[in-house]
């Protein structure tokens, strides 16, 4: 018998960001298989007799392969059992959710997606500004900071990722914004473009500080953390905020 998988988005890490859908998926669920980021206070939805397995991938840490937490996946809901697979963020955005999904269709499991807050949203309100502005940041884009080796993508579209009139955000670009941004100065961006750096959005743990696209590499190196990285340049990224000391 073939059990159900319920891919649900916990957001951020802030539990109050969860929608109703995704606490209703995690009270109802048989084993849940959680993303580090996904874990702590948002696990207290999970039904107490629920299993709980943490499946979590972080950068420089000892983590499940991929192969690993889908074929879980699938023996799990092969017993015949509601899964959730508990995704941070939202779980269609840089979440490998393209791969869970192809070796449950292989096995002909039916499935879900409950979406959710992804860590743009979060830090952009966390700051008090808008992801858009009319005339001055009509576009929007999300890319990822590096690619399966860790380093900088080698197929970005550099034209697209400099216009000064876009707003852009870089997940998990830590390590390798430095030589994006010189790709990006190079490309037409102005050094001075205004950048918003968020560690742990919507954590105990947060941290904002604003500095401009040319100044950040410098920051980055003497940022010494092991929460998540977001950065947000265009120009809506300038705020009050303070900078880093």
């Amino acid at each position: 018998m073939s059990g159900f998988v319920s891919f649900v988005s916990s957001g951020p890490g802030d539990p109050e960001l969860l929608t109703v859908k995704a606490v209703k998926r995690l009270e109802a669920a048989d084993a849940v298989l959680f993303d580090d980021l996904s874990s702590g206070p948002i696990l207290t939805h999970a039904h107490a007799e629920a299993d709980l397995v943490g499946v979590g991938k972080r950068a420089g840490r000892p983590s499940p392969k991929q192969d690993h937490v889908s074929q879980l996946l699938v023996d799990y809901a092969q017993s015949g059992l509601k899964v959730v697979r508990l995704k941070s963020g939202d779980s269609g955005v840089f979440g490998r959710l393209e791969e869970e999904i192809t070796a449950l269709r292989a096995a002909g499991i039916p499935f879900e997606i409950v979406p959710g807050v992804t860590a743009a949203s979060a830090a952009a309100a966390a700051a008090n500004i808008p992801l858009t502005r009319r005339l001055t940041a009509r576009r929007m884009q999300f890319i990822t900071g590096h690619d399966v080796t860790g380093g900088l993508p080698d197929s970005l579209n550099l034209m697209a990722l400099a216009d000064p009139d876009a707003t852009t955000v870089v997940y998990m670009g830590k390590r390798t914004f430095a030589s994006l941004a010189e790709k990006l100065v190079e490309a037409g961006l102005p050094a001075q473009t205004p950048a918003l750096v968020a560690l742990g959005v919507s954590t105990p743990d947060q941290k904002l500080s604003c500095h401009s696209v040319g100044e950040l590499p410098k920051v980055l190196r003497e940022m010494e953390t092991t929460a998540p990285v977001l950065i947000l340049y265009g120009p809506l990224a300038e705020t009050d905020l303070p900078t880093v000391p």
